[in-house]
């Protein structure tokens, strides 16, 4: 039996019994591909998302994994660094006078100075400014010299055993009137004081108590 004779045969719906049984065969192979198309669509369609889901989040776990991996694996290298910075730092801490050493400080850059061949015009060191666990000393100078006498006194600072950094530096001819041909250089002069911690403690408990 052929589509073409199953054309022709007077077929009831309702009574599907009575159909020859080459027309039952093709309805219930027709319904069977019906049910498993629907089983497909409604749960294997569903699992295979689950699943190409949990591919993705494998992938992430794994990348996750390997990071953490290397991490772990270089534990000892990190913990060996974060000793080395902490023992710079130290070192760098060392670097900034105490109060009691400011004024000894002050001394060695305005020596420095003199030795260097300058004449001090000004030497005005003015109100520090507290940072977080330290405070700038600014130091307001005007000398006269050449650039010989301004490198010799660069480098001298800068070689001193405490912090000391030129800023908002200028050159300038001004002793042409006075016959002077000397050169004068205006700059200030910044060191730095370790705030201690007692002191660092108690200025947070005076800011929080003027909030208040």
């Amino acid at each position: 039996m052929n589509l073409s004779d199953l054309n022709n045969l007077n077929l009831d719906p309702n009574n599907i019994g009575s159909w020859p049984l080459a027309a039952r065969g093709i309805v219930i192979l027709l319904l069977c591909i019906a049910i498993l198309f629907a089983g497909y669509y409604l749960d294997t369609s569903d699992q295979l998302l689950e699943l190409d889901t949990a591919k993705a989040k494998e992938q992430t776990l794994k990348q996750e994994f390997e990071t953490k991996q290397a991490k772990a694996a270089n534990l000892n290298a990190y913990k060996a660094q974060m000793i080395e910075m902490q023992r710079s730092f130290g070192a760098l801490l060392q670097q900034l006078p105490g109060k009691t050493e400011v004024a000894d400080l002050l001394v060695d850059i305005s020596r420095v100075g003199i030795v260097s061949g300058l004449e001090f015009e000004l030497f005005k060191p003015e109100a520090e400014v507290p940072k977080e666990f330290y405070a700038e000393l600014p130091i307001k100078i005007r000398v006269k010299g050449d650039y010989h006498q301004f490198g010799n006194f660069a480098s001298g600072t800068a070689a001193l055993p405490r912090i000391v950094t030129l800023h908002d530096l200028s050159i300038s001819s001004g002793g042409k009137k006075s016959g002077d041909d000397r050169l004068i250089m205006e700059a200030t002069a910044k060191t730095y004081r370790y705030l201690e911690k007692d002191n660092t403690a108690n200025k947070k408990r005076r800011k929080r108590r003027g909030k208040k």
